[in-house]
């Protein structure tokens, strides 16, 4: 590995923050830190990332967006809404994500049908799937 690791302390200096400011970053996950024994160890290339700070010769890797299409059929306008603000709830979440989530709802009062459109990478549209299917396990 040619790459730089640092110590919470020394991202913490870089930075200019506390170093349980620095742990609690690392703990939402806005900033990738790799545990090793009872402590963390940060990647120059994530210490620049939170900073803002470009990086010329990162490699360009390849990346996938997943548009998904789910329809909840025989659902109420309360549970639709139930089921659209917890699905909403859970992409607002601070954790630090290089493309952003999108996510739409449509109700139909005439057919009782909730669609549901999201624009995510395939990891957040996994656990968004997920977290649809317990919905609908909870639901009635």
């Amino acid at each position: 590995m040619s790459e730089q690791l640092h110590t919470v302390q020394q991202a913490a200096l870089r930075l200019k923050l506390h170093p349980k400011t620095v742990l609690r970053l690392i703990h939402e996950g806005r900033l990738r830190g790799v545990r090793i024994g009872k402590s963390y160890r940060i990647q120059e290339s994530d210490l620049r990332a939170l900073a803002g700070v470009a990086v010329a010769d990162r490699p360009q890797r390849l990346q996938a967006r997943v548009t998904c299409v789910a329809e909840v059929e025989q659902a109420t306008i309360e549970e639709a809404s139930r089921i659209a603000n917890v699905l909403s709830a859970a992409l607002t979440s601070d954790h630090a994500r290089p493309e952003p989530v999108r996510m739409t709802t449509a109700y139909d009062p005439e057919t009782s049908r909730l669609k549901i459109v999201l624009f995510a990478d395939p990891a957040d549209a996994s656990a968004w799937l997920r977290l649809l299917q317990v919905q609908l396990e909870h639901i009635r």
